[in-house]
C-alpha cells in the first residue's frame, strides 16, 4: 500500500468530474487465463457488472444482454466493485465519507485497457471509474496469470475533492459468485496448533474471517480460503472450486454474505477495523493484493495453481530450496557457549546437513539475552557465551562444509534494554495507560509506522550482514501480537492509520533489505505460523510452519498449510522425543518421514541421540536430497487427509515432466487388518515407473523394485503394510 501523490491522473477525470460520468457504451471485459475466465460488462448507465468467475470463455459478447429480473428496489445487480450508495444494500467494497460530509459513493465506468508485462505470460487490465457526484477516481487492477491460472486484484483510491476524505472499508476485491450451494473451506487454530481445517456449508446471512492482532495474524485465522461450488462435501480431485488468498500482513478480513438470490458477495482485503483512513487532496491510497484462481479439478487442482504462481511469482526464492539445517533452539536454547555450537555443528556435518543456524541468545550485554526477559533491541554480540564473536561460529560452520544462519527478532524489544532506555518513544503504546508486556513479561513492540523505527529495524540486518556476509540465512522471528494500540509518531486524530502504516512499514523495511540483500534467505517466523500469507512471502523465502515440531500433530498443520501454500516454504524440522510440546512419543523415521514431506530440518541436541538414531538419520537426509527436488518444485496430489477415519493419508509430488514422483504414506490409526492403499494421480499413464522404498535400510513390501505402469499405479495404486499407528513410507517413482 501506498500513500501517494497523482497529480496527472487529475487531468485525466478533469473533464468527467463537473457533469458526471458520461453515458457508456454497453461492452465486456474478459480476463482471461489458459483455464478460467472472469468476465464484467459495462451497462448503458456506466455500472460495471460482474458476471462470471471460473471456466474459461472465448465468447463473452452475449452478456451484455443477460437480464437478471431484479426489481430495482431490490438493489442493485452483481457489481464488480460495491460502494456504500445508491441502491446497493449489500456490505460495501468501499465506504467513504467525502469532504462535504456525503456518505454516498456511486462509481461509474471511465474506461478500460489491457495490456501484455514484459513477462508475457502475464497481463493487466486496469478498469477507471469514478463517482457520479464528487471527485472519487477508482482503478480495479487485474492481473492474469495465464499458466498458473491465477488473476490477482487490487484497487487505487484517488482523491480529488476540494479537502480530505475518509475511507472506512477499502476491500482489495468484490467477488459475487452465483452457485446452488457454497462450501467454505479455512484455516483456522492456534498457537502450536496451526492451520486446522474447517469446512462450512455458508447459509443466507454473513460469515467473517477475521485478525486484529496486527502482528502474528494467522495463528487463529487465515487470510485464505477455498468455496467448493454446487456441493455439500469438500473434494480433493473433482468438482468446481474457487480459492483466494490475501497478500498482506496485518489486521485482514474476508466477509461471505449470501443474499436473498443466492449469490455468494465475497469481500477481501485489509480489516476495517477501527481503520480509519484519512486521505489528504491528491492523495491516492492502495488496497493489498488479492490472488484468486478457479479450478475444475477439484481442492487439488486450486492447490497447484496457488503453488505454481507462488514459486513463480509469490515467493522471494521461489525456485531456490533453503538448505537442510540444523537450528539450536531446542538443543540448546538461552544455554550455550561456543563449545556448544561448534559440536553441534560437528554434529550436523557428520549426518548430511547444509547448514547450521544460532538461534536465540546470542546477543545483549548489559542486559544479556539468557532468558526472554531482557536483551531485544541490543544487537551486538555476547561477549560472555561468545567471547570470539559470530565469526568464528561461522567460520566453524564454514570449515565444516556448512552454511550459517541467525536468528532476529527485530520488530521488538524488552523493557529491560538499551534499546528502551534510549527510546521508550519507539513502542507501541497509548500514553496515561498500562502498558501491556508479552512474551517473558517485559516484550514490546517496536512502532513501525514510525521512519525513525524503520530505520533502526533497517540497521539491524544492514549492520548484522555488514560485519558478518557469511551469513546465508537469517530466522525473522515476531514473539507478539500488538495491543493497547497507540502511536507516538502519528498524530491525535490519525492514530487509526497505525493499523495500516505498520503493515507499510515493515514492507517497507523489507524492500529496502531486499534491495541490498537479495541473495541471503530469510525465514518469516512469527512464533511459529503467525505469519503465514502472501504478503510477507514477497519478501521472505519460507515460513516457520509451527513452534510444534511433533510429528503427529504436523500431519495436520503442513496438510492445512498445503491448501495454499507450497512444500518450498513450510519449514519442517525433526526433533527430540517425547515432543517439548505435547509429550508425545513418536519413531524417528515418522518424525523424518514428516518433515521430508517439507523443507527438512533438525531442531534438537544431536548428542544426545544414538549412534543407531544418527545412522537413521544420515540415511534419510541423504535420501531426502535425492528427491528434494520433486518436492519443492513438483506437483502435489494430496491422498485423502489426516482427518480421515480410515486413518492413513499420504501425498504425492509429481515432476514437471511426470518422469519422477516422490509418495508419503502415514498410518495416524491402528489398522489391525486393514491394509491401506494408497492411488498416486498425476502420472503418464503410458510411462512405466520402478518404485523403490526410501528413508529406510531395506525393502519391506512386495512391489519394492517392481516395475508399473502410471495407469495401473493411479488406478490401482499401492498398498504398503501401514498397520500400527506412526508407521509410515516413502517411495520414490523414476520413469523406466
Amino acid at each position: 500500500m501506498n500513500k501517494t501523490l497523482k497529480p496527472l491522473f487529475a487531468c485525466l477525470f478533469s473533464g468527467l468530474i463537473c457533469t458526471g460520468a458520461a453515458a457508456a457504451e454497453p461492452q465486456v471485459i474478459n480476463i482471461k487465463t489458459d483455464g478460467s475466465s472472469m468476465v464484467m460488462s459495462v451497462t448503458s448507465d456506466g455500472e460495471v457488472l460482474f458476471h462470471h468467475f471460473g471456466g474459461r470463455i472465448d465468447d463473452a459478447a452475449p452478456v451484455t444482454g443477460i437480464k437478471s429480473y431484479r426489481r430495482t428496489d431490490h438493489g442493485t445487480d452483481n457489481l464488480a466493485y460495491s460502494t456504500m450508495g445508491g441502491r446497493n444494500f449489500r456490505e460495501p467494497a468501499l465506504r467513504v465519507t467525502h469532504a462535504d460530509g456525503d456518505m454516498n459513493t456511486e462509481l461509474r465506468y471511465v474506461s478500460h485497457t489491457t495490456r501484455t508485462l514484459a513477462d508475457t505470460n502475464v497481463t493487466r487490465t486496469v478498469i477507471k471509474l469514478t463517482d457520479t457526484n464528487q471527485a472519487l477516481d477508482v482503478e480495479l487492477v487485474y492481473t492474469a496469470y495465464a499458466e498458473e491460472n491465477v488473476i490477482t486484484t487490487h484497487a487505487v483510491i484517488r482523491n480529488r475533492e476540494k479537502g480530505s476524505i475518509v475511507l472506512h472499508s477499502f476491500y482489495s476485491s468484490s467477488l459475487p459468485v452465483k452457485a446452488r450451494s457454497y462450501l467454505l473451506t479455512h484455516l483456522y487454530g492456534a498457537w502450536a496448533r496451526e492451520s486446522q481445517v474447517d469446512h462450512t456449508l455458508l447459509t443466507h446471512g454473513s460469515k467473517s474471517i477475521e485478525s486484529r492482532k496486527q502482528v502474528r495474524t494467522t495463528h487463529t485465522e487465515n487470510p485464505a480460503f477455498m468455496i467448493t461450488l454446487d456441493s455439500e462435501s469438500f473434494d480433493e480431485n473433482y468438482g468446481e472450486v474457487i480459492a483466494g488468498a490475501l497478500a498482506w500482513s496485518g489486521n485482514f478480513r474476508l466477509n461471505f454474505e449470501v443474499d436473498e438470490f443466492n449469490v455468494l458477495n465475497i469481500l477481501a482485503g485489509a480489516n476495517p477495523y477501527a481503520s480509519d483512513y484519512t486521505l489528504g487532496e491528491g492523495e491516492s491510497f492502495t488496497t493489498p493484493e488479492m490472488i484468486y484462481t478457479y479450478s475444475s479439478e477439484g481442492a487439488g487442482g486450486a492447490s497447484r495453481n496457488l503453488h505454481d504462481w507462488a514459486r513463480n511469482y509469490g515467493v522471494w526464492h521461489g525456485h531456490v530450496p533453503t538448505p537442510t539445517l540444523l537450528n539450536s533452539w531446542e538443543g540448546a536454547a538461552f544455554s550455550f557457549d561456543a563449545k556448544t555450537l561448534t559440536d553441534m555443528i560437528d554434529d550436523a556435518a557428520a549426518m548430511g546437513l547444509e547448514m547450521f543456524v544460532l538461534d536465540d541468545g546470542w546477543f545483549g550485554n548489559k542486559y544479556p539475552r539468557n532468558n526472554d526477559k531482557a536483551g531485544l533491541g541490543d544487537w551486538e554480540v555476547n561477549r560472555e557465551k561468545l567471547p570470539e564473536g559470530i565469526d568464528h561460529i561461522a567460520s566453524y560452520a564454514h570449515d565444516k562444509g556448512l552454511k550459517f544462519g541467525i536468528w532476529i527478532e527485530p520488530e521488538m524489544t524488552n523493557s529491560k534494554s538499551e534499546l528502551f532506555e534510549k527510546h521508550p518513544e519507539w513502542v507501541i503504546q497509548q500514553p496515561h495507560r498500562e502498558m501491556h508486556k508479552g512474551r517473558g513479561g517485559t516484550q514490546l513492540v517496536l512502532d513501525l509506522s514510525n521512519p525513525e523505527v524503520q530505520e533502526f529495524v533497517f540497521g539491524v540486518v544492514d549492520k548484522l550482514m555488514t560485519a558478518h556476509p557469511e551469513i546465508a540465512y537469517i530466522k525473522w522471528d515476531a514473539n507478539r501480537c500488538a495491543n493497547s494500540i497507540g502511536s507516538a509518531f502519528q498524530r491525535p486524530d490519525e492514530q487509526s492509520h497505525f493499523w495500516i502504516e505498520y503493515t507499510q512499514g515493515l514492507y517497507k523495511v523489507m524492500e529496502r533489505i531486499r534491495a541490498k540483500y537479495p541473495d541471503v534467505l530469510i525465514q518469516s517466523c512469527a512464533s511459529g505460523g503467525g505469519r503465514v500469507e502472501y504478503g510477507a512471502l514477497r519478501y521472505f523465502d519460507e515460513v516457520w510452519t509451527s513452534d510444534n515440531t511433533e510429528a503427529l500433530s504436523r500431519t495436520r498443520i503442513q496438510y492445512g498449510t498445503s491448501l495454499f501454500f507450497p512444500a518450498l516454504v513450510m519449514g519442517s524440522h525433526v526433533s527430540v522425543t517425547p515432543n517439548l510440546q505435547t509429550g508425545n512419543s513418536t519413531p524417528l523415521k515418522f518424525r523424518f518421514d514428516i518433515a521430508c514431506a517439507g523443507r527438512l530440518g533438525m531442531e534438537l541436541q544431536p548428542k544426545h541421540m544414538t549412534e543407531e538414531e544418527r545412522a537413521e538419520a544420515r540415511r534419510a537426509i541423504a535420501d531426502y536430497k535425492e528427491y528434494r527436488d520433486i518436492v519443492m518444485q513438483g506437483d502435489l496430489y494430496r491422498i485423502g487427509s489426516p482427518y480421515d477415519e480410515n486413518g492413513c493419508y499420504g501425498l504425492a509430488y509429481v515432476s514437471k515432466d511426470k518422469r519422477r514422483a516422490v509418495v508419503f504414506t502415514y498410518c495416524l490409526l491402528y489398522q489391525s487388518r486393514t491394509v491401506p492403499q494408497f492411488r498416486i494421480r498425476g502420472l503418464d499413464p503410458d510411462t512405466r515407473y520402478t518404485v523403490r522404498e526410501m528413508n529406510t535400510e531395506e525393502p519391506r513390501f512386495w512391489f519394492d523394485g517392481g516395475t508399473f505402469s502410471g495407469e495401473l499405479l493411479s488406478r490401482m495404486g499401492l498398498n504398503p503394510k501401514l498397520s500400527r499407528i506412526y508407521d509410515s513410507a516413502v517411495f520414490l517413482l523414476e520413469a523406466r
